[in-house]
């Protein structure tokens, strides 16, 4: 039997157990307790926490997510640390809506059971799972798969689908140059009856759920897997709230879903559906928004004047999520409203998406 540690959290007065060798974010995931994350790595700084009592050591981790300094004051990040006491830790960040609606990390067996190319560049898969998953819209999981040429994948991709589909997952998939999972799929290497590992329900960018003021959905290459998963588990609960639905690509060639959009737009008169196009300039047929996704977020922000009343849901790659936190700040909205979802190229098993 392995040894055990009680780890505390203040000041949510939550106790869990961790087991040798665990990360103790890895723990809290494994008990349905969802403490604040992004990386699961070191990288991010998402999880950095202070340690109030106890010994611990932390995983190699990157000095970016903690300095020196912070180490020095008794910081740590709780995806790189291990317990070799019983520990008390207390959260910087955390939200106790996330904390309510925890869901514990489970593993499922699966196979993928189609692979779709949606544009030159974005595929869309599905996994058939073996046993029903709980996972609320705009969460995202870790899938395993090993190539025909033996070589096991792990990445991180969120679904697309609504939560009420248990058991059969879809996501949307931007194939990178030197994406290996993204890579395999068109070489190949990873085909339809794949077996592969899933592991979540992951991630804090989920839908909630009884708010006002209007919902911002903004979206760009595979950052549509989660907010199509958020918008249709929206109109799906009934909810009736405004929702401005922006989705940033270069080129129409970039663009995918418009049929199933339109249908969507053409049934429920709150939605609206606004595509922006960064690299249209010679294409005189686009009747749409040009430039870059964040600047046609402000203008409309602007023009409704909603004074940061509202949620707003982005999920995308780092440069524009990095230039729409200060669009959306200056349009008063407070950061309990905002929920990034970040997509990056990795190594490992971080939201790659």
């Amino acid at each position: 039997m392995s040894e055990t540690h009680t780890i505390r959290l203040s000041p949510v007065g939550v106790d869990f157990e961790v087991e040798h060798g665990e990360t103790v974010l890895n723990a809290a995931f494994r008990q349905g307790i969802a403490l604040p994350h992004g990386c699961k790595e070191g990288q991010c700084s998402a999880c950095k926490s202070v340690l109030l009592d106890g010994e611990a050591d932390m995983l190699k981790y990157s000095t970016f997510a903690l300095n020196d300094m912070e180490k020095e004051s008794g910081h740590v990040l709780l995806c790189r640390c291990i317990a070799y006491s019983d520990l008390e830790v207390e959260l910087l960040n955390y939200d106790e809506e996330i904390l309510a609606k925890a869901i514990a990390v489970k593993t499922f067996k699966g196979r993928i059971a189609l692979i779709e190319h949606l544009t030159h560049d974005i595929r869309g898969i599905e996994i058939e799972l073996g046993s029903p998953i709980k996972f609320w819209a705009g969460q995202y999981v870790d899938i395993t798969v090993t190539t025909q040429k033996g070589e096991t994948i792990t990445r991180s991709f969120s679904m697309a689908n609504t939560p009420d589909q248990t058991e059969k997952l879809c996501f949307i998939i931007k194939k990178y140059p030197e994406g290996k999972f993204s890579g395999e799929l068109d070489s190949g290497g990873i085909k339809v009856g794949a077996e592969v590992t899933v592991v979540g329900p992951y991630g804090t960018c989920f839908r909630r759920e009884e708010r006002q003021g209007p919902l911002v959905l903004v979206g760009a290459g595979s950052g549509m897997s989660p907010i199509w998963s958020i918008l249709n588990d929206h109109l799906k609960s009934g909810e009736k709230r405004p929702v401005y639905f922006f989705y940033g690509a270069r080129t129409r060639k970039d663009l995918f879903y418009l049929d199933r959009i339109a249908e969507l737009v053409g049934n429920h008169v709150d939605v609206t559906f606004i595509p922006v196009l960064s690299h249209a300039n010679d294409d005189a047929e686009w009747q749409g928004e040009r430039g870059f996704v964040h600047q046609s977020v402000d203008a409309k922000l602007k023009q409704l004047a909603v004074d940061g009343q509202g949620d707003v849901h982005a999920c995308g790659p780092p440069p524009m999520i990095d230039a729409l936190q200060p669009v959306l700040f200056m349009n008063g909205f407070e950061t309990e409203r905002i929920f990034f979802d970040k997509f990056t190229t990795s190594a490992g098993a971080t939201p790659a998406h």
